[in-house]
């Protein structure tokens, strides 16, 4: 039994085959493809061409963008996806759609142990809610609830929630993109973009000039913003990536309170195993704890970064595999 996974997002698109073996679910014939080079979801699905026989039963596409009655209308692209006309056009019976992040839950009991690297362990039991928080191109967040045997995930648009300021830099900061957005919500900080708006910033503090790789056409600013900080090669840079750090930290333990994620909070998304060295200084998980009368329940939460980049897929085909013997 073949399943179809997609995970979706606003910069790629990936197609894979998904199946369960003896030892879990398997990924094959991955393909990633531009997702602002395309129409439509449909549009890369024609293009898809795995190798050898495949006998797909059903598919399952996790997309960046909340999912109602089985359309969604994608939050970085101008896609509407459709499950009833995917399943049109691929002839087959069921087709599934779910929030990206809500995808992810559902992969996370399929990591192994060396796809995930922790920056708080537990010091309490395992048991009760999950969370994961994932910056990438957007902000996602999702949660799982345990019912005592079991965890159900489930999809919020948590990264759209009001950013809330608390250093005299972040007011200023806040002032700044009220007048440029209106409403500034954490997606605005806390993603690719996000690391280039609070670098800009930075700059405007620093009353430095911006520099030419900033607006080169061959450059990615994320990428380039993250490598300098990295290295330790740009004072601005690393400024940057640390107020960046402590913002997801901060934002982790709202999400963290919000779901009473005794069960741990985890790290998904392209950017954290990127800037794992700057997460494991310190900063993040002190921003984390900060929530004063709730610091120690915090302190018991595990917080681990998810590092497998096919959680997404093999959570797809998990809850493809799910809902058919239901």
């Amino acid at each position: 039994m073949q399943i179809l996974t997609g995970d979706i997002g606003g910069t790629h698109t990936r197609l894979a085959l998904g199946s369960l073996g003896k030892d879990g679910i398997h990924i094959d014939q991955r393909e990633t493809f531009a997702s602002p080079d395309y129409a439509s979801l449909g549009d890369i699905v024609r293009c898809y061409r795995p190798a050898g026989q495949t006998s797909v039963t059903a598919a399952a596409f996790g997309v960046a963008g909340p999912v109602s009655r089985g359309i969604s209308r994608i939050t970085n692209l101008p896609w509407e996806i459709s499950a009833r006309q995917l399943a049109e056009q691929l002839n087959l019976d069921s087709v599934y759609l779910l929030n990206d992040l809500e995808a992810q839950a559902w992969g996370i009991d399929s990591l192994a142990a060396d796809e995930l690297v922790s920056l708080q362990d537990s010091s309490g039991t395992a048991a009760g809610n999950r969370a994961v928080i994932a910056a990438g191109t957007g902000l996602g967040e999702a949660g799982l609830y345990y019912d005592g045997n079991v965890y159900r995930p489930f999809a919020t648009e948590g990264g759209h929630t009001d950013f809330a300021p608390e250093s005299e830099r972040d007011w200023l900061l806040l002032q700044q993109l009220r007048q440029r957005h209106g409403h500034v919500s954490w997606e605005r900080l806390l993603s690719g973009p996000g690391l280039v708006t609070l670098y800009e910033f930075v700059l405007q503090q620093h009353r430095a000039p911006a520099p030419a790789w900033l607006t080169a056409a061959e450059e990615v600013p994320a990428a380039h913003i993250t490598r300098l900080a990295l290295d330790d090669n740009d004072e601005i840079c690393t400024e940057t990536l640390r107020w960046f750090v402590q913002l997801y930290g901060r934002e982790a333990g709202n999400v963290a309170l919000k779901m009473n994620a005794t069960g741990g909070v985890y790290l998904g998304g392209g950017i954290a195993p990127k800037i794992l060295p700057a997460l494991r200084d310190g900063v993040f998980i002190e921003a984390f704890l900060d929530k004063g009368r709730m610091r120690p329940l915090l302190e018991g939460t595990s917080v681990q970064v998810i590092c497998s980049d096919l959680t997404a897929l093999k959570g797809l085909a998990r809850y493809a595999l799910y809902a058919g013997r239901g």
